[in-house]
């Protein structure tokens, strides 16, 4: 039986929400080991003008404690 904990991530991008997911998995997998999965639960953006100019992500990561 594996045991599994859940932490919250918050992360942005100037280019997009996959960005932004991808460079969270990034950075946490820097101190994480064992990452089994990630759940998107929020996205936003910041909007300047007429133009989206940053993706922000709210994200569950699922990682494997030994």
């Amino acid at each position: 039986m594996a045991v599994l904990k859940v932490i919250e991530v918050l992360s942005n991008s100037k280019k997009s929400w996959e960005d932004a997911t991808a460079k969270a998995v990034k950075q946490a997998s820097k101190s994480v080991k064992n990452i089994r999965s990630v759940y998107v639960q929020e996205q936003s953006a910041i909007v300047n003008g007429d133009a989206v100019t940053e993706y922000r992500v709210n994200l569950k990561l699922t990682f494997e404690v030994k």
